[in-house]
């Protein structure tokens, strides 16, 4: 049996196995750290490679450890967990679903609109969808909106998150492609506002042909109006804005690594709870354990991920993938047609953590080898993989939903409404692959200097035939 086992066959082997125990539902980051040593082990008995090439495994795992971009993970976790729990959420929906709740959709604006503020500042789904849910469900079922459309937005809204700098997914797919987070957050600043219109524009025309579905509010139950309700909007809008330019625009400008920023957004974070008289020690102790929690599960992940990727380099795993994916039919688009349609689905089993460490390492060479921006491609992925958190039934903005939403919501209806938003971010995968400008636009734009037109000249001294130094003219 072992006989079979040759080089060539090894990698696809591998992979195999990995995709086995997944399927069976062992931890993520235990299948990955097992199958790599379990293959490891069979390379060395079978002479792929020697027992000094395992060597490098420690190397490797001291190079995350000591790797300064991923310590902005939870300072940027730390951020979102104080602000999810200081009542932010809860101030701005109340308010911003007031200011638009006469107006057909108006409830959806609202929601569609807090979710991407959320989503820019606290930076992860659940506390979006489950702090939407327990706001507005209640209000959407009490007024007559229809359920699928209910479920359906607020779970969609908290999936803007993903794309919204400072996604912690735009720092570890910057991480694994070896580009800088600005430039993602940069690139990923058009898809974002794109994101908002297209489920912006879809509650509009819910709310011209079907305007039942999304009734306004009724008089009563607008119990602020003018001045005093635009002052409320406001003062729970600004501060939180003025926090999303400290932290993005520091980055942005050069003036504070991602690192650093975050730090600052943890700062800023507890200040605006201070300011609005929620914070606590309690608040901090709840949002330091889940900074732990996620923080943990990450560099696990990325450990066994390491594990596994070595192992694979060494019986050549990324010349089988570079083989199997350069030779695609149609090149540049073909590759990028099966990457998307192949994260698609992968998504409806792994989370964007896992699909970045474990699937991103191999298609970064093939990409860079076909020519293609390693920045625009880490944002078509990102846009790509927030599908994961919609897709029935095993999205997780739908567990977080299902959890919160009261017994009169049917599953069907939280399934039946995702649907649509996962057409929705769909449909900004095409834009952004055939529209490359939404995400390069926002890069550094350079020079404009072409570096093969550069010509440096160095003056060559006169050597004197005697000892004198040389003269340089």
């Amino acid at each position: 049996m072992l006989s079979m086992l040759t080089l060539d066959v090894m990698p696809p082997v591998m992979f195999g196995g990995l995709v086995i125990f997944l399927l069976i539902g062992f931890p993520v980051t235990f299948s990955l750290a097992a199958t790599g040593l379990f293959f490891g082990f069979l390379s060395i008995h079978l002479g792929f490679f020697t027992e000094a090439y395992l060597g490098n495994l420690p190397l490797r795992i001291f190079g995350i450890m000591s790797n300064e971009l991923l310590l902005s993970i939870p300072f940027f976790t730390l951020m979102g967990a104080i602000l999810e729990r200081c009542g932010l959420a809860e101030d701005l929906l109340e308010g911003t679903g007031q200011l638009f709740g006469k107006i057909p959709g108006g409830l959806a604006y609202a929601v569609i609109l807090v979710g991407a503020v959320l989503g820019a500042i606290t930076g992860t789904v659940a506390a979006s969808v489950i702090a939407m849910g327990m706001i507005s469900l209640p209000i959407m079922m009490k007024y007559g909106y229809d359920m699928r459309i209910a479920t359906g937005v607020i779970a969609a809204s908290g999936t803007i998150t993903q794309v919204i700098p400072p996604s912690l997914v735009l720092i570890v797919l910057g991480d694994q492609l070896g580009k800088s987070v600005g430039d993602m957050y940069a690139g990923a600043i058009g898809p974002s506002i794109l994101q908002v219109l297209l489920f912006v524009l879809f509650i509009v025309g819910v709310s011209i042909f079907q305007p039942h579905k999304v009734p306004p509010l009724p008089d009563e139950a607008l119990t602020q109006r003018g001045w005093p309700l635009i002052w409320r909007v406001a003062k729970g809008m600004v501060p939180s804005i003025v926090l999303i330019f400290l932290v993005l625009g520091t980055i942005f400008l050069g003036l504070a690594t991602p690192t650093e920023a975050g730090a600052m957004g943890a700062v800023g974070a507890i200040g605006l709870a201070i300011i609005n008289n929620r914070f606590s020690w309690s608040l901090l102790w709840q949002a330091t354990q889940s900074t732990m929690r996620i923080t943990a599960m990450v560099i696990f992940i990325l450990v066994g991920s390491t594990v596994f990727s070595l192992v694979f380099q060494g019986v050549d795993g990324s010349l089988w993938i570079e083989h199997l994916l350069s030779h695609l039919p149609g090149g540049q688009a073909g590759f990028l047609i099966f990457v998307n349609i192949f994260i698609f689905f992968l998504a409806f089993f792994l989370d964007f953590f896992e699909i970045a460490f474990i699937v991103v390492p191999l298609l970064a060479p093939v990409a860079a080898k076909l020519g293609i921006d390693l920045v625009w491609f880490g944002v078509l992925l990102c846009v790509n993989m927030q599908t994961s958190f919609m897709h029935p039934p095993f999205g997780f903005a739908l567990f977080y939903l299902r959890g919160i939403a009261p017994k009169e919501v049917k599953s069907s209806d939280i399934y039946w409404g995702a649907i649509p938003w996962v057409f929705l971010q769909l449909v900004l995968v095409a834009v952004v692959i055939f529209w490359p400008q939404s995400v390069t636009y926002w890069l550094d734009k350079g020079t404009g200097v072409d570096p093969a037109t550069v010509r440096i000249e160095v003056p060559m001294p006169d050597m004197p035939e005697d000892d004198s130094p040389p003269v340089f003219r």
